[in-house]
C-alpha cells in the first residue's frame, strides 16, 4: 500500500481526508471542547480566537465544535442512502439485465422498469429531493429516502449494461447447463463480476449524497437546526458574511468541499483496483519508479 501510494498520491490523500472525517465524527465527544448546540449569547459572532479556534455562530455555539460533529449527520446519512440505493439498483439492474431478452414474458416487465427509471432520471435531482421531503415530512429518515430513492437509477443503469454483457459469456453458459437456476446463477456468477463499476460508483455517490443532503439543509428542507449540519451551518451563517462575519459559513463550507473532495478521490481509486488493466498499469508505474530511484542511488 505504501508503495501505491508513493505512485498515486492522490489515493493516499483520498483515504486520509476520509478517514480524518469518519474519526472526527466518531471521537467528537471527545474531543470537541463545547456542546455543539449550546447557545452562548454572550459570545455570538466572536471571531477565531484563543478559546474558540473557529469563532462563534450567530446565537454563541462553537463552530469548531459543531463542524466536529457535524460528519455523524452528513456521512450517516449519504452512506445509508447510498447502500440503500445500491443496493435496490443493483438487484433491480441484473435482473432487468439478466431477462432483457425479446419475446419473453420478463423482458416486458423490464422493460417497463427502464422506462420508470427514464422518468426518474427526467427530473431535477435536487429539485425532486425537496418534493420528496416535503411530501414526506421533514426529518433524517426522510432524507435517507430521499437520496436513496433518485440514486436507484444510475445503479439500475450501470448494473443492467454489465449483465448484459455478462450473461452471453461460456462460465454463465456453462452453470445453466450445469443444472443451476436463472437466479442462482444471477447471484453466484453474474453479480460478482458484474460489480466492478457499482463499487466504483458507490464512493462517489457518497460525496455527491453530502452535498445534496447539505444542500436541503442549506434551502431548509434537510436537518433541523441546532442539529450541527454543514449545509444549515451555512444557511445560518451565509447572512452574516455581508457585514464581515465570514467564518460562520466558511469553515463549514470548507469542511464539506474537502470531504466531498476525499470521497470523489477514493472512488477514483476504486475504479483502478476493479479494473484488472488498470491494476497491472498501476503495477507497471510503481515497478518502473522503484527501478528509476533503484538507478539513482546508485547514480
Amino acid at each position: 500500500m505504501l508503495r501505491i501510494a508513493g505512485a498515486r498520491p492522490s489515493f493516499a490523500a483520498g483515504y486520509v481526508i476520509v478517514a480524518v472525517a469518519v474519526l472526527a465524527g466518531a471521537l467528537a465527544p471527545l474531543i470537541a471542547p463545547y456542546n455543539p448546540i449550546e447557545a452562548d449569547p454572550s459570545q455570538f459572532l466572536q471571531p477565531p480566537n484563543r478559546l474558540h479556534w473557529l469563532g462563534t455562530d450567530a446565537v454563541g455555539m462553537d463552530i469548531f465544535s459543531r463542524v466536529l460533529y457535524s460528519p455523524r449527520i452528513d456521512i450517516t446519512i449519504a452512506v445509508l442512502g447510498t447502500l440503500i440505493s445500491a443496493t435496490i439498483g443493483c438487484l433491480l439492474g441484473a435482473w432487468v439485465g439478466y431477462y432483457s431478452r425479446p419475446g419473453d414474458f420478463r423482458s416486458r416487465i423490464a422493460f417497463l422498469i427502464m422506462r420508470l427509471a427514464d422518468v426518474l432520471q427526467a427530473f431535477p435531482v435536487f429539485v425532486f429531493a425537496i418534493a420528496l421531503v416535503a411530501s414526506l415530512g421533514q426529518s433524517i429518515q426522510t432524507v435517507v429516502f430521499a437520496i436513496a430513492f433518485v440514486n436507484i437509477p444510475i445503479y439500475l443503469r450501470l448494473m443492467r449494461s454489465q449483465v448484459m454483457t455478462i450473461r452471453e459469456m461460456r462460465f454463465v453458459e456453462a452453470s445453466l447447463v450445469a443444472g443451476m437456476s436463472a437466479m442462482r446463477t444471477i447471484f453466484r456468477h453474474v453479480l460478482p463480476n458484474a460489480m466492478g463499476p457499482a463499487l466504483a460508483q458507490l464512493s462517489v455517490n457518497v460525496g455527491w449524497a453530502i452535498l445534496l443532503t447539505a444542500g436541503l439543509s442549506f434551502v431548509g428542507a434537510g436537518v433541523r437546526a441546532p442539529i450541527p449540519e454543514w449545509g444549515s451551518m451555512i444557511a445560518t451563517g451565509f447572512q452574516n458574511v455581508v457585514t464581515g462575519e465570514w467564518w460562520p459559513s466558511v469553515f463549514p463550507g470548507l469542511a464539506l468541499a474537502i470531504t466531498v473532495f476525499g470521497f470523489s478521490l477514493v472512488g477514483n481509486s476504486v475504479e483502478v483496483f476493479g479494473d484488472p488493466m488498470k491494476v497491472r498499469r498501476l503495477i507497471r508505474d510503481v515497478t518502473l519508479r522503484e527501478r528509476a530511484r533503484a538507478s539513482r542511488r546508485r547514480a
